[in-house]
């Protein structure tokens, strides 16, 4: 549900302006050593259909170091079936990455407090598995609400979503959605920086809500390393990475027109990478590339092109 309705809400933007080895192969091997951020699989942002037991297959098949937790599929588990996936999570040297927030807090009061009523459950069937981390995205502006109303607005609602989840062990982490294409297409433009993302984070003032940073807002948002810096490893929650096409002004860049990591060098993934590195960033980094091509590929081709350029980006690492 979360990245359907984003990929809703970046289409109606856009539309207002205008080799990993297969069959077992790694990720793991060329890259820097001493990081501790894992290359994550996310079967909904490549476009890969997988049940959950198929997709910590497939995590283990193509390479990968984690994978991204269904909340329904472990709370429907019984306590020796959660212990049999556990186990095998860990022989197969697995663990759990960060699972999307159901709340829809961009909305109306009815559809937040329903959502905020589920959240508990949620939250209770991740904590079994050992899930510790859950991201959500915030759109860029708004048709109604200045800038200054948006702010209290998400203060209020992800503070609360933050101690629902707080009484679980789960940390929050947001992303701030930066192309100029995305935040200029409403009347009111909102949070689409760091900087902005860091000032909402400070006002919700819960110890468990940080980042999702991801390499496309980073570019589109024309940051820098240094950026990242400012801050330390706990203060980011989950990564994802992606290139941007080759020939388009950041100015332009839509958001659903990406690439895979490393496929142009467009982004400067090894900077990006090489900055969490430094501040000692210990989660899961997984590919969202929105691409078609992609999307259109056969199921093992598509992990092998994601797990290679995964492989590609980490060995840029600065």
């Amino acid at each position: 549900m979360e990245r359907t309705d984003r990929r809703s809400f970046i289409r109606a933007a856009a539309a207002t302006v205008g080799a990993c080895v297969a069959g077992g192969g790694t990720a793991r091997g060329s890259e820097p050593t001493g990081r501790r951020m894992t290359i994550d699989l996310v079967c909904g942002a490549i476009g890969v259909q997988a049940s959950p037991r198929e997709a910590i297959e497939l995590a283990h098949r193509f390479g990968f170091e984690s994978v991204a937790p269904d909340a329904g599929f472990l709370g429907g588990l019984s306590d020796g079936d959660l212990q049999g996936l556990i186990a095998d999570m860990k022989a197969k040297k697995l663990v759990f990455g960060v699972a999307g927030l159901p709340v829809n807090f961009r909305g109306e009061d009815v559809a937040f407090d329903e959502g905020l009523a589920k959240l508990d459950a949620f939250a209770r069937s991740l904590a079994r598995g050992g899930v510790t981390r859950v991201g959500t995205w915030l759109s860029p502006a708004h048709d109604r609400l200045t800038y200054l109303e948006n702010f209290r607005l998400h203060a209020r609602r992800l503070r609360a979503i933050a101690e629902a989840l707080r009484g679980h062990g789960l940390r929050l982490g947001l992303e701030y959605v930066g192309p100029k294409t995305s935040w200029s297409a409403r009347r009111f433009p909102f949070i689409h920086t760091m900087k902005e993302m860091g000032e909402l984070i400070a006002e919700i003032a819960r110890d468990n809500v940080g980042f999702t940073l991801d390499s496309w807002h980073w570019y589109t948002a024309g940051e820098t390393g240094d950026d990242i810096l400012r801050w330390k490893g706990r203060d980011v929650i989950s990564v994802h990475l992606n290139d941007a096409p080759a020939g388009i002004p950041v100015g332009e860049q839509v958001d659903t027109r990406r690439e895979l990591p490393a496929a142009t060098s467009v982004i400067d993934v090894g900077t990006f990478l090489g900055a969490l590195r430094k501040i000692d960033y210990d989660g899961p980094v997984y590919a969202e590339p929105f691409n078609a091509a992609l999307r259109a590929m056969p199921r093992d081709q598509a992990l092998e092109t994601v797990a290679s350029a995964m492989k590609k980006a980490f060995a840029l690492m600065k």
